[in-house]
């Protein structure tokens, strides 16, 4: 069981970009889904959340242009980015509470990270 993430890449300042999260293996549940990022020589920080009950939570530094969504059948978690500046240029992280279909114990998994640079 892990997270694939994709969707990372180069995106012009003003411009949308998604970024895509997914389930691999035997998955019984996802519960909440985040993502992350890590811009170079700054500490990991919280994007956006969504609780297993769909309740979100967002950094301050969104202001409204990043959305955060989850396909329970799917299992897979999007983030939706809007206005991109150069000072979103960071590796994300998606982060999820998974249930594995052999344990049944809800367990914390991170993605592998994903570049988005945003060119000024």
């Amino acid at each position: 069981v892990h997270l694939v993430e994709s969707g990372g890449g180069l995106v012009q300042t003003g411009g949308s970009h998604q970024l895509s999260c997914a389930a691999s293996g035997s998955v019984l549940r996802l519960g909440a889904m985040g993502w992350y990022r890590q811009a170079p020589g700054k500490q990991r920080e919280l994007v956006a959340h969504m609780t297993a009950e769909g309740n979100t939570n967002y950094g301050a530094f969104v202001k409204g242009r990043f959305t955060i969504s989850v396909d329970k059948v799917e299992k897979t978690g999007f983030l939706l980015m809007n206005g991109l500046k150069p000072e979103d240029t960071a590796v994300y992280y998606c982060n999820a509470l998974l249930t594995p279909l052999d344990t049944e114990i809800p367990t914390d998994y991170w993605g592998q990270g994903t570049q988005v640079t945003v060119s000024s």
